[in-house]
């Protein structure tokens, strides 16, 4: 059995005290996630005041971003060995609004999760469409395109190190969220991408995670699909009572 994640993305957002508060709560309530794993995504330059926040806590630490050098004339950038330095265990790559307000396509996106899973880090990519593409019916085309061109080139022992996120963007803060038809449906098609890809035992390995407008009145409901192993939430992340409040949904689910 899948164990749930419930990642938090926290963005541009929170100052000193506010990431502190938040991972201190967190992590003081870590408890109440039952069985669901929790991970917490700060911005980079908290992620050390988060890491010791969280200190022994059942709380596991993951960034936003990485760049693929190693290291090098890169000003602005982050490397993987950085983040390792730093104790994160998993990297978010190529969320939505990387992809289309800052330009990454899947090329950018592979060359991050080969560099991050190289140097033992936890990607988790992100694929999702946009409404004019649901719209148009092109849902199943956009996510097997960057499926496959996210991770190209990922081994069968990789690809159960990975996470993919299933995030629609025309949920993502807008307070919609696919119907649980809607989004059972593409994550059961990526199931069967990787089935197709690897086999069905390391599909059934592999996470897929939820994102879109996550809140506690919804969790529990999208985490009870059978092809849903968690959720990447954002807004609701930033309130320590709501995304605790998403992973104990989690895990009702799975005690049932």
């Amino acid at each position: 059995m899948r164990t749930p994640l419930i990642a938090g993305n926290w963005k541009m957002n929170t100052d000193t005290a506010s990431a502190r508060l938040l991972a201190s709560t967190i992590a003081r309530r870590a408890d109440e996630a039952g069985d669901s794993e929790l991970l917490v995504c700060p911005s980079s330059v908290y992620l050390s005041l988060v890491r010791d926040t969280i200190g022994s806590a059942a709380v596991g630490l993951g960034a936003q971003n990485v760049y693929h050098e190693a290291n090098g004339a890169f000003t602005g950038e982050i490397s993987t060995a950085m983040l390792c330095d730093l104790g994160v265990q998993y990297v978010i790559l190529g969320h939505s609004e990387r992809r289309h307000i800052l330009g990454e396509t899947d090329a950018d996106v592979n060359r991050k999760t080969l560099a991050a899973l190289g140097a033992g880090l936890r990607p988790i990519v992100c694929v999702g469409e946009l409404l004019s593409e649901r719209e148009a019916g092109k849902t199943a085309e956009v996510i097997h395109s960057q499926f496959s061109g996210a991770l190209a080139g990922v081994s069968a022992e990789q690809i159960v190190s990975t996470v993919i996120a299933y995030e629609p963007v025309w949920a993502i803060g807008t307070g919609k969220v696919a119907t649980p038809e809607q989004a059972e449906e593409v994550h059961r098609d990526l199931r069967k991408l990787l089935t197709e890809c690897y086999n069905a035992g390391i599909a059934d390995k592999v996470r897929i995670l939820y994102g879109g407008s996550v809140k506690p009145d919804n969790a529990k409901q999208l985490m009870a699909l059978p092809n849903v192993d968690g959720a990447l939430i954002g807004g609701a992340s930033l309130k320590a009572d709501d995304f605790l409040a998403i992973a104990a949904a989690s895990a009702a689910v799975g005690q049932v």
